[in-house]
């Protein structure tokens, strides 16, 4: 693994031009962030390998429609490679899990219930598979569920979470740190930083249309173009010390800035 560079795009969220449950077709918002990613695979026709895990407890047709609407952006659009992992194959057929990881060289998870995603993930032992690709160099990317998943832990609204005192979800642990999607969200943003209070990492916020991006030792904040124009995506950095919070917006930036830098409580 000598050389490796290990990447992740942890995507706080935003559309990608999906059908809602009414009929209408949602704009596509990420466009930026997507290219960024096909961009650091190093590949000019990568492979690309969708997960919608996190829609598994939904039913298999939420898992498709997802699916499809990713293969309409990186196939489609992009000219990527494509394949989507369906969440019964970890149980089924784990050769094929393995072997689709093996091809892949970007794994996107994403958005729905962070809780069922995890729980099968650690049963399964896809989670353990998860890592060897993220150590052998492949981009680790989704949005929202799909980027709380890397971190240490994260703020979640699945069920049994939103209520709590302590809105916490371990995830697989890539990046010692707190994940917040959506803090353009009330309700998102105060649950993180009464949350934070107990839990001894720093808290990174990203809005809808924004993104954190790692590669190797350094990061930046990159951004794609809301079809909401009330707010300008942004990333939050929060800590509490000595009972003060502390708390820097991190701006996009084209320039990667140290990782450590993100991570200190201080």
């Amino acid at each position: 693994m000598n050389g490796v560079v290990k990447k992740i795009v942890a995507i706080g969220g935003g559309e990608c031009g999906r059908v809602s449950s009414g009929g209408v077709r949602l704009p596509y918002e990420t466009a930026e962030i997507d290219k960024e990613i096909i961009s650091i695979s190093g590949k000019e026709r990568p492979r690309f390998l969708m997960l919608a895990h996190a829609q598994f407890a939904y039913g298999r047709e939420h898992e498709e429609r997802y699916g499809e609407v990713m293969r309409r952006i990186y196939a489609g659009l992009y000219g990527c490679e494509f394949r989507v992992l369906n969440a019964s194959a970890l149980d089924e057929s784990p050769e094929k899990a393995r072997e689709c990881l093996e091809w892949a060289d970007i794994i996107y998870e994403g958005g729905g219930d962070t809780a069922a995603m995890m729980g099968l993930w650690r049963r399964t032992g896809f989670d353990s598979l998860l890592k060897r690709a993220w150590e052998a160099g492949k981009v680790m990317c989704g949005l929202s569920a799909g980027a709380i998943c890397w971190f240490a832990l994260g703020n979640t609204d699945s069920p049994g979470y939103r209520e709590k005192e302590v809105n916490k979800i371990p995830g697989l642990g890539f990046v010692d740190a707190y994940f917040s999607p959506h803090c353009q969200n009330e309700w998102k943003r105060q649950s993180e930083i009464n949350s934070l209070k107990h839990i001894n990492k720093v808290g990174i916020s990203v809005s809808n249309c924004a993104a954190v991006e790692i590669v190797g030792d350094k990061y930046r904040i990159i951004s794609s173009t809301p079809a909401d124009r009330s707010f300008a995506p942004y990333a939050l950095r929060t800590f509490w010390k000595n009972g003060i919070m502390r708390e820097e917006k991190l701006a996009a930036s084209g320039a990667f800035r140290p990782l450590d830098e993100l991570l200190k409580t201080e």
